[in-house]
């Protein structure tokens, strides 16, 4: 009896204790959140049609970006929104390449679209910063120069704007080029379109409902001009300039911050895993600089009511006991602890996630069903929830390592790639063991 007592109370009260972290803190969150949204697509509000559609003022950054300048722009011009009430703005800062040979020559090939180019400072923050100057739209919509807009995505976020006078800024949701993915993708590629599908619209649609929206995508953000105007504009200090422009709207300002799901930006799919590995801890970087400069008096005690307190302990602080877990399956054999029990915990876990992830699918289909294409697409990506846990495991590990080089190194754009990082790594290690070799000889 004294047996078994001690089995359960000891050493599997002791595993399940580490096996209720994701379940509390990842997965039952998830799964409330999802039902949330399955029950509010059923009672989405029509919008209504102004009087008199706006101006607006789009503005590109750009840097070396000739192969993918003069679609962008073409996507602008095909949009469904007027061509005459649109101004467009590309802010160059510093190319060197034949940038500007595009910018000539789709001024030329789209003649009744106003279009013009500005030579800024190096730098994405500066260059929207000199922009924003010369804006003369009311609504002002920022767009990456590597990706294109869904034609109906400029209408249906200015007609977001219009039907919610509160609303002070947005984020379109952003996917990859499903024609790439069907032409040739990876299994990188494929997870990161369903990761880009679910952060959008399931994620942000849920920080929406309570103006929790952490970040508004770099890649496709909108403002009411007053209020972009009215911040202390872009950080240049930071390489999180879209984080910060977020919280200065949402907590200086104390103005509303939203998504709107049917507004989307197509981007090119990640190329390869170095690739996935410095965007993901420029995010992380980014995302570190914006809330040690925000995030001030905060206690444990509001994980339920402060959305911020979540994040961070999400994030960041639950990250480490994550990957100790990882290295605790290996250690507890040691102690006898039985294998068996170890991983069906493993797979329980696993399981539990792939059925957060189909609650999500099956939120996005309601969502896409203004894009019968795109929601073909998803519905064929159903497998995808199979891989997806790991994939997000892969990304945590990216994002405690990029919290960890914060620490240890300054702030740069360009972070460095995986193999560089792996080259060093196993530089010191040769390095150190090469050391303890000649320490042993010595002794000898």
């Amino acid at each position: 009896m004294s047996y078994w007592l001690n089995l359960t109370l000891f050493k599997m009260g002791f595993w399940l204790t580490w096996a209720l972290i994701p379940i509390v803190v990842e997965i039952i969150p998830s799964f409330i959140s999802s039902i949330k949204i399955m029950i509010q697509n059923r009672h989405k509000q029509p919008m209504v049609m102004p009087d008199k559609m706006p101006m607006i003022s789009v503005i590109i950054p750009v840097y070396n970006s000739e192969d993918t300048l003069f679609t962008c722009i073409k996507s602008i011009h095909e949009s469904t929104y007027p061509t005459e009430l649109i101004q467009v703005i590309l802010a160059d800062n510093q190319s060197t390449d034949n940038s500007f040979d595009v910018f000539a020559h789709a001024q030329s090939t789209f003649s009744d679209m106003n279009l013009r180019l500005i030579h800024t400072e190096q730098g994405k923050a500066e260059a929207l910063n000199a922009a924003l100057y010369g804006a003369i739209g009311t609504y002002i919509i920022n767009i990456d120069s590597d990706g294109v807009l869904e034609k109906n995505a400029l209408m249906n976020m200015v007609l977001q704007f219009e039907n919610d006078y509160d609303m002070a800024a947005l984020t379109g949701t952003i996917l990859t080029q499903r024609r790439t993915l069907k032409r040739h993708s990876t299994l990188l590629q494929r997870n990161e379109y369903f990761e880009y599908a679910q952060a959008f619209l399931s994620g942000r649609t849920i920080e929406t409902q309570n103006n929790e929206l952490f970040t508004m995508s770099g890649a496709f953000s909108a403002f009411r001009k007053e209020a972009v105007l009215n911040t202390f504009l872009y950080d240049i200090g930071t390489i999180g300039e879209d984080t910060d422009m977020t919280f200065q709207i949402r907590d200086r300002m104390k103005r509303k911050v939203g998504l709107c799901p049917n507004a989307i930006f197509y981007i090119d799919p990640i190329p390869n895993l170095s690739k996935l590995y410095t965007q993901r801890q420029r995010w992380q970087r980014g995302e570190v600089e914006v809330i040690h400069q925000y995030a001030h008096d905060l206690k444990v005690k509001d994980f339920f009511r402060n959305f911020m307190v979540r994040r961070l302990l999400i994030d960041h602080t639950f990250l480490f006991p994550r990957m100790i877990w990882l290295f605790a399956s290996v250690v507890l054999l040691f102690f006898r602890y039985s294998p068996i029990m170890m991983g069906m915990s493993y797979v329980i876990i696993y399981l539990l996630y792939i059925l957060v992830e189909l609650l999500n699918y099956v939120c996005i289909l309601q969502l896409l069903e203004e894009f019968p294409e795109e929601r073909r697409f998803y519905r064929k990506q159903l497998w995808v929830a199979l891989t997806f846990p790991l994939y997000n495991f892969i990304c945590a590990w990216i994002r405690l390592v990029g919290i960890l080089n914060s620490m240890t190194t300054s702030s740069n754009w360009n972070s460095t790639p995986f193999g560089t990082e792996m080259r060093r790594l196993f530089s010191v290690f040769k390095s150190d063991l090469h050391h303890k070799k000649d320490g042993g000889n010595k002794r000898e």
